[in-house]
C-alpha cells in the first residue's frame, strides 16, 4: 500500500516527508505543471473564456514522473498551499494525472508540522472548485488585458512595453505621488523655542498661543514676525499655568498579515518587499537545524487573517508567562479582528510554529537576513499576546508675565512596559521636571528656529504596498510580484533612497491608459474586480459572466482607440525650438528609454538632442566635453539616441567614433569585492555581467544580478526571466 503526496516545492516535500511513514511517497510538481501558451493568447474567447493549458516543455519530465508513480500508487494525496494559486496547482495536478475532482483527496494546512499534517490526514477535503475559478478568471482577465493591450503600447508608443491589470494601477500611483512632489510648494515658516530649567534639570517648550489662539504650524512665516515676538518676551518672566498629566495605554500590534510584513521588514530591516516574501517562503517550507533536519518555523506567508491558533495562543502564553511573568500576560488572550476587505481564505496569521523556539537558540542555524525575518516575525506574534503598555503623557503650559504667550512642554514616560519589553517601537521618553502650577521658571535661552514645509515623500515598498492594501489592489500573494513588474518593466526606477520614482515612459504609459483605457487604471475598478474574484472564490457568483462583461467593452474601446489614435499624437509634444541642421521645428518624443528631442522631419533629418532634468533643450555646445576624440581630436560629445545617453564625436559624420560606455549595475563584484558588474556583449552582442576590474577578476553571469544574496548560499541573486529571480549558483537549493 502506497500513497502519492504530491506537493508543489522540493524543499516542503522534504520537511513533510520527516512526518509520514515509508507507505507515503512525496514528490514536487515544482510549481505549476500546467499554463497559458507564453506565444499566444491561449484563450478561446468565442467559447465562453475557455482556457486553453499547455504543459510547458521544461515541466514534461516532471509529469512523466508523476503519471508513472501515479499509476502505481494506491491513492494520490494533492498537499500545495491552501490559497487560490495552491488549489488551482492541485486542479492541474488531477487532470494531468486523470484524476476527476469530485474525487481528488486535498490535504490542506498552514504550518508544515507534524500536528498540522496530522490533522490534514485525518481530514482530507475535495478540490474547491470556487477557488480554482476565481484563480482562473484572475489568470485569464490578466491574459486578456496583456495580450490585448501591450501591443497597442508597442504600436502606438515603444516597442516592448506592457499593460496590466494590477501593475498600471500600481504604476499610477507612483506617478500621482510624483505629480504631487513636482507641484508642491516649499514655504517658509518659523517656530519660537524656550529652554527652561528648574532643579537643574533643563527642558524645552514651543511657543503655543498668542493672544488665547494655538498657533497653527505656518503662523510665523517670516524671521522678523519671529524676532518681533522674541522682543516681547525676552524682558518677561515665566509661570507654569497648568498641568495636565494622563495615563495612556497602548494595545500591543496584531500579528502579522503578508502586507503588514512587508512593510515592518521594509522599515525596520530595510529587505525589499521580494526579498522578504523570499525569504518567508524558505522559513515557511522548511530550513535544515542541527539535530532535527528540515523544520517549518513559520505558518503560510501569503494571508490576510490576524487570527491566532487556540493551540499556538495556549502555548504563547504559558512561555511568555515563564519568561516574563504574570505581569505581562493578560487576563485571557487579545483576539484581534481583520480590518482589511482583502480577506479572502481562512488562514492563520504569520507566527512561529513553536512559541517556545525563540530567535536565540536558532541564531547559528540560519541565515543571517532569514534570522532577522524570524526573529521580527516571533517577536511580533508573542508580543500580541503581552499586556498593555501604560503611559504617564505631561503637558505643562508655561505663560509669560501678562498671559499673552504660552508655551507647552510635553513629557511622556514609560510607566510599565508591557509588549514592548519584547516588541519595542519607535517610542521615546521624554521626562519634564516636578512642576508645579503657578510657580516661577528660570528662563536659559529663547530662539527663533526656521523651517521649510517638505513634499510628500516618494513610496518605498512599505508604503506602496500599505497604498495598494488600502486601495483594495491585488492581494497577499501579488503585492511582491507587482513592485519587482514595474521595476523590470522600467516604469518605475529606486532613486538614491530606495523610494520609486516613474520613469518618463512610466509617466507617459500611464497617462494613456488613464485617458483612453480608464477602467484598466481605475483605482475603484480594479478593486471591484478583486471583489468580484471573492465572489467567485464564495461561490456567489460565475466567472465567466465578470469577465464577460469586462471584456466586451474593453475589446470595444481598444478598436476604436487603435483606429484613432496615432503614434505622433501619443508620443510628440511640439517646441518653439528650430533644428539647426535642416530648419524644421523639434518636438519632445517619449520612447521606451524615455525623452528626447528630435526633429519633425525625420527621417529625413536624424537630429536629436538631449533633454535636462527639469525638461529643458540642451543646445549642442552645452553637450561639449572637455575630452578629445581618440580619431580626430575634436571635442567628445553628449548625444541622447534610442538607448538613452551615450558619447560621440562632435564632428559627426564626417567622424562616427563613439565612445564605449561601461554599463553598471552599481552591484560590487563578489569575486575581488572591489569592482563593479557592468553589461557586456560577447562578439555576437549576447549580454552578459562581468567585473569591470577584468582581466584582473574573471567573475562573470549570464543573467543580471539583482543586488541582493540568495538567503540559502549567500551567491548573488539574478534576474531569471519574466518577474522571477534566482540564484547564480546552479547547485543551490533555492532553485529546486
Amino acid at each position: 500500500m502506497s500513497q502519492l503526496v504530491i506537493v508543489e516545492s522540493p524543499t516542503k516535500a522534504k520537511t513533510i516527508s520527516k512526518f509520514l511513514g515509508n507507505e507515503y511517497i512525496i514528490r514536487s510538481s515544482f510549481g505549476h505543471i500546467r499554463d497559458l501558451p507564453k506565444s499566444e493568447l491561449g484563450v478561446d474567447i468565442a467559447n465562453d473564456f475557455t482556457p486553453e493549458y499547455v504543459v510547458p516543455a521544461d515541466k514534461k519530465k516532471v509529469v512523466t514522473e508523476l503519471k508513472n508513480l501515479a499509476k502505481k500508487a494506491d491513492g494520490i494525496l494533492f498537499a500545495t498551499d491552501g490559497d487560490r494559486e495552491g488549489e488551482a496547482i492541485s486542479w492541474h495536478l488531477a487532470n494531468v494525472l486523470k484524476v476527476k475532482p469530485a474525487k481528488a483527496q486535498r490535504l490542506v494546512f498552514h504550518e508544515i508540522t507534524a500536528h498540522a499534517i496530522q490533522e490534514a490526514l485525518k481530514h482530507p477535503r475535495s478540490l474547491d472548485l470556487n477557488l480554482v475559478n476565481a484563480q482562473q478568471a484572475r489568470r485569464v482577465l490578466d491574459r486578456l488585458v496583456g495580450y490585448k493591450l501591450s501591443p497597442f503600447l508597442w504600436k502606438k508608443v515603444a516597442k516592448g512595453l506592457s499593460a496590466g491589470r494590477v501593475q498600471s494601477v500600481a504604476v499610477r500611483l507612483v506617478v500621482e505621488k510624483e505629480k504631487e512632489i513636482q507641484k508642491f510648494k516649499i514655504e517658509e515658516f518659523w517656530t519660537v523655542e524656550a529652554n527652561f530649567t528648574k532643579d537643574g534639570q533643563e527642558f524645552v517648550a514651543k511657543l503655543h498661543k498668542v493672544d488665547g489662539k494655538i498657533l497653527e504650524k505656518l503662523a510665523i512665516k517670516s524671521k522678523d514676525e519671529a524676532e518681533a515676538i522674541l522682543k516681547k518676551l525676552e524682558k518677561t518672566g515665566y509661570t507654569v499655568l497648568s498641568l495636565e498629566k494622563k495615563q495612556v495605554k497602548k494595545r500591543p500590534l496584531p500579528p502579522f498579515t503578508t502586507s503588514t510584513l512587508q512593510q515592518d521588514a521594509n522599515r525596520r530591516l530595510g529587505f525589499s518587499a521580494k526579498l522578504t516574501m523570499m525569504l518567508a517562503q524558505k522559513l515557511y517550507e522548511g530550513v535544515d537545524i542541527p539535530g532535527h533536519g528540515s523544520v517549518g518555523l513559520i505558518t503560510y506567508m501569503r494571508t490576510d487573517s490576524v487570527a491566532l491558533a487556540e493551540k499556538f495562543l495556549n502555548e504563547a502564553r504559558g512561555y511568555l508567562q515563564q519568561t516574563f511573568g504574570k505581569d505581562f500576560l493578560p487576563a485571557k488572550p487579545h483576539q484581534y479582528t481583520t480590518k482589511s476587505k482583502l480577506a479572502q481564505e481562512a488562514h492563520e496569521a504569520i507566527r512561529p510554529t513553536e512559541a517556545d523556539r525563540d530567535p536565540a537558540s536558532l541564531k547559528d542555524a540560519l541565515e543571517p537576513r532569514m534570522w532577522k525575518l524570524y526573529d521580527l516575525i516571533w517577536k511580533r506574534a508573542l508580543a500580541s499576546q503581552m499586556t498593555e503598555a501604560i503611559f504617564e503623557a505631561t503637558a505643562a503650559d508655561i505663560a509669560n508675565d501678562d498671559s499673552k504667550y504660552i508655551f507647552r512642554a510635553t513629557g511622556n514616560i514609560i510607566v510599565f512596559p508591557g509588549y514592548l519589553k519584547l516588541y519595542p517601537e519607535s517610542q521615546k521618553e521624554s521626562i519634564l521636571p516636578a512642576l508645579i502650577e503657578k510657580e516661577k521658571l528660570e528662563l536659559l535661552k529663547i530662539e527663533p528656529l526656521q523651517h521649510f514645509t517638505e513634499p510628500p515623500a516618494r513610496y518605498n515598498d512599505a508604503s506602496l504596498v500599505k497604498a495598494l492594501e488600502e486601495h483594495g489592489i491585488g492581494r497577499p500573494s501579488t503585492y511582491a510580484p507587482t513592485i519587482s513588474t514595474i521595476i523590470a518593466r522600467k516604469y518605475v526606477e529606486r532613486d538614491e533612497k530606495k523610494r520609486f520614482k516613474p520613469t518618463d515612459i512610466g509617466f507617459l504609459v500611464t497617462e494613456i491608459l488613464v485617458q483612453h483605457f480608464p477602467q484598466v487604471a481605475d483605482y475603484e475598478f480594479t478593486a471591484k474586480m478583486e471583489d468580484d474574484f471573492d465572489t467567485i472564490a464564495e461561490g456567489k457568483a460565475p466567472w465567466v459572466q465578470i469577465i464577460k462583461d469586462f471584456y466586451m467593452p474593453f475589446a470595444k474601446n481598444l478598436a476604436v482607440k487603435d483606429a484613432e489614435l496615432t503614434k505622433k499624437e501619443l508620443t510628440e509634444q511640439e517646441t518653439k525650438e528650430i533644428c539647426e541642421k535642416c530648419g524644421s521645428p523639434m518636438v519632445i518624443k517619449t520612447g521606451r528609454f524615455g525623452r528626447f528631442l528630435a526633429c519633425s522631419n525625420y527621417p529625413t533629418c536624424k537630429n536629436t538632442k538631449q533633454l535636462s532634468a527639469d525638461g529643458t533643450t540642451q543646445n549642442a555646445e552645452s553637450n561639449l566635453l572637455e575630452e578629445k576624440c581618440p580619431q580626430c581630436g575634436s571635442p567628445l560629445q553628449k548625444r541622447h539616441g534610442r538607448f538613452g545617453e551615450f558619447i560621440s564625436c562632435s564632428a559627426y559624420p564626417k567622424c562616427k567614433y563613439i565612445k564605449k560606455e561601461k554599463k553598471g549595475t552599481g552591484v560590487t563584484c563578489p569575486g575581488c569585492g572591489k569592482g563593479e558588474i557592468v553589461e557586456r556583449r560577447t562578439r555576437f552582442k549576447k549580454i552578459f555581467y562581468s567585473c569591470e576590474r577584468y582581466p584582473d577578476c574573471k567573475f562573470a553571469l549570464w543573467q543580471k544580478p539583482t543586488g541582493e544574496k540568495c538567503p540559502t548560499c549567500e551567491s548573488l541573486m539574478v534576474y531569471s526571466g519574466k518577474d522571477k529571480i534566482s540564484c547564480s549558483n546552479k547547485e543551490c537549493k533555492t532553485n529546486a
